[in-house]
């Protein structure tokens, strides 16, 4: 008798590892980042973009998430098939969530913050901030391959 096959979702490799909100931990965030998806072969560009993003989001996270004694979480997940990499950092404050800038504002104005969204914003596809519970925020970027 025949049967259809259930249907198995494309691969995804995923890599998840909470990290000590420093500058250290912010650095060590991008590092792990190249090298993971250099690892499961990520196209350069991808990669160097996700480096960048990572890098930002982790300052980010050190920055504006401290909260003493605890630390942020640096989530990937990449999706071969369609070329798409999600990159997730969540810390432990939840009651402020990032806000770029105004996009009205004169290029050079200076500003106390802000700036890094810009780069977010213009290196993915989309990116947003979730709560996380139960008391955290997660900002999530995704990035699509540009090679293909």
């Amino acid at each position: 008798m025949n049967h259809a096959l259930p249907q198995v979702g494309r691969p995804t490799r995923t890599f998840s590892q909470l990290l000590s909100s420093t500058r250290r931990g912010a650095r060590l965030a991008r590092l792990l980042a190249g090298t993971e998806l250099r690892s499961w072969g990520a196209p350069q560009d991808l990669t160097e973009r996700a480096e960048l993003v990572v890098a930002e989001l982790a300052a980010n996270a050190v920055l504006h998430g401290l909260v003493p004694g605890r630390c942020f979480r640096l989530t990937l997940a990449y999706d071969l098939a369609a070329g798409r990499l999600r990159v997730e950092v969540t810390d432990a404050r939840g009651e402020a969530y990032p806000q770029p800038p105004p996009a009205d504002t004169e290029p050079g104005a200076l500003h106390s913050g802000g700036r890094g969204l810009l780069l977010v914003a213009a290196l993915t596809d989309h990116w947003d901030c979730v709560p996380h519970p139960p008391g955290g925020k997660t900002v999530r970027a995704e990035l699509h391959d540009t090679s293909s």
